[in-house]
């Protein structure tokens, strides 16, 4: 059996390299898309032996700083330096033949090759020059492997294995390219507590083996255990760099968010005293568990309160909603909408029921973007406006036109393509979507996401116009202040846990950080 070099120790790299010395930095990077400046003068140094944490929340910039790392974009201004000479990787495939790789929390491996086959892709050891020499190529597999701790048949078709050993095939298909530098981003999102700790055990071997690790995951118990060093990334800049210890929880979390800003506060009293005289919840999670994302979420609304779900990306906003939708079918815990339970939850029967939820992906998971708005905005009642199998035209120009004027959607006509409106416009089309069902809750994911101030204020007056009419909303949104101002009470989540709640009348930033940093737990969680 031939097998492959094991990696240099961290004392021996092939090019004489030790553990600690610099070996890919970016220096004052920038790059704009349009009139975004999604990089702002960003400089990022990785080091041979050590995992690097790159932290921020959505649309802080990391995706696009990796995709420059990795050769998918070319900076506007500013270098790339590797071992100190400048470069410019002009693909993903220049970078990994330099020994710059990138595992994504998408396998984008083919579950229908083998293991080995997965691994050394596009470089497979051949014979006579020509031909694919699978027994070495299954020993080279077995060889990386066995190194690193993982139980996997080379020969196993890669579709037959878990989503955890798959994610550690993509490592080891760095490892076998030569990879000096590993950029983990999110790996540990689908895995179980079982999967994480194997993966912390191969990382923790990458790092004896003196190979540079960019880490990045929202979930900080992750972060502080495996992190020497953490970069943090705000609206396209990098705000703080430290140690685990020059940042701790509280101070990252803060820098994450931007705690210059003490928050809004101040809702409206008159509907706090309402809400607390209510006797009976619109709605009543106890104990909601779905995989790994949502652990133990518990929280309360009644009718004509704004209750927001905060908590870092990562800590299971999205996935409480569809747990409590039916999206995805929880594994635990109860659902009570008006005092009564709902069991064996989907879609259609929570819409019945009367809960509406707003997908914080428009594009992808809201609008139908071949169809007109009026298509869009019935898309959901259909069957109410319909008498065997024909849509009432007169029922459907009634209530599009209603919400039309009702939200203040700004389109050419109820007829016109619902992609020709803003995004703001389109925002509030999907939201009436959502009341046409006549819901007793809604559940808004994100609903100001990627709309300009002035839609934002929109979809905030249509929200508490709702509320004001007897609606319980939850919200979530990936911007503290807005939940400060836009709520009435707020439901702190934490790695898929509720581990606190807080009035917002007269809250600040500040209060929601130190839920948030007291409840951030010290262990990965398992189940």
């Amino acid at each position: 059996m031939q097998a492959v070099p094991a990696p240099a120790g961290p004392d021996s790299r092939p090019d004489g390299e030790a553990t600690g010395r610099v070996v890919l930095e970016t220096r004052n990077a920038s790059k704009t898309f349009g009139v975004v400046r999604a990089l702002r003068d960003v400089s990022l140094t990785l080091r041979a032996g050590e995992v690097h944490g790159l932290a921020g929340e959505n649309g802080a910039g990391k995706s696009t700083l990796i995709k420059i790392l990795t050769g998918f974009y070319q900076p506007d201004e500013g270098t790339v330096v590797l071992d100190g000479t400048p470069v410019a990787f002009d693909s993903p495939r220049t970078a990994q033949q330099r020994g710059v790789c990138a595992v994504y929390q998408e396998i984008n491996l083919i579950p229908d090759r083998s293991v080995a086959e997965n691994i050394f892709i596009g470089h497979e050891p051949k014979r006579f020059g020509v031909l694919i020499d699978r027994r070495k190529m299954n020993a080279m597999a077995d060889d990386i492997v066995h190194r690193y701790g993982l139980m996997v048949d080379p020969t196993a078709k890669l579709g037959t294995l878990g989503l955890g050993a798959q994610q550690m095939v993509s490592i080891a298909r760095g490892v076998s390219l030569g990879a000096r530098v590993l950029i983990l981003d999110e790996p540990t999102s689908a895995l179980s507590g079982a999967e994480v700790d194997v993966l912390f055990k191969v990382v923790d071997q990458l790092k004896a083996d003196g190979i540079a690790l960019l880490f990045v995951s929202h979930r900080l118990s992750e972060c502080y255990r495996l992190c020497d060093r953490f970069t943090v990334m705000r609206d396209g800049a990098v705000v703080k760099t430290g140690t685990p210890a020059e940042l701790p929880r509280n101070a990252l979390i803060a820098a994450m968010l931007g705690r210059e800003g003490s928050g809004y506060g101040g809702r409206d009293s008159a509907r706090e005293k309402h809400a607390a005289e209510q006797a009976e919840p619109a709605l009543h999670i106890e104990g909601l568990r779905w995989s790994t994302r949502v652990r133990d979420v518990s929280m309360r609304v009644v009718p004509k309160e704004i209750v927001g779900l905060a908590g870092l990306l990562g800590s299971g906003r999205t996935e409480t909603f569809k747990a409590i939708f039916g999206a995805q079918k929880a594994d635990a815990g109860n659902v009570h909408l008006k005092g009564r339970a709902l069991g064996n939850t989907a879609p259609s029967r929570s819409i019945r029921s009367g809960l509406a939820f707003l997908s914080e992906d428009r594009r992808s998971e809201g609008i139908f973007p071949r169809l007109s708005v009026r298509d869009n905005i019935v898309a959901s009642v259909l069957p109410q406006i319909s008498r065997f199998g024909f849509i009432s035209r007169r029922k459907e120009e009634a209530l599009v036109r209603q919400y039309i004027e009702q939200l203040g959607i700004k389109t050419a006509g109820p007829g016109a393509l619902i992609s020709t409106l803003s995004g703001g416009n389109q925002q509030k089309a999907l939201i009436a979507r959502c009341l046409s069902t006549h819901p007793v809750v809604l559940l808004l994911d994100d609903p100001t996401r990627g709309i300009d101030v002035g839609a934002k204020e929109e979809v905030h007056r249509v929200i508490r116009g709702f509320a004001d009419e007897g609606l319980a909303i939850v919200v979530t949104s990936s911007e503290m202040e807005e939940l400060l101002e836009l709520t009435d009470r707020l439901v702190v989540l934490n790695e898929g846990v509720s581990v606190g709640e807080i009035q917002t009348h007269d809250a600040s930033a500040d209060d929601v950080l130190a839920i948030l940093a007291t409840n951030t737990s010290t262990n990965t969680p398992s189940l």
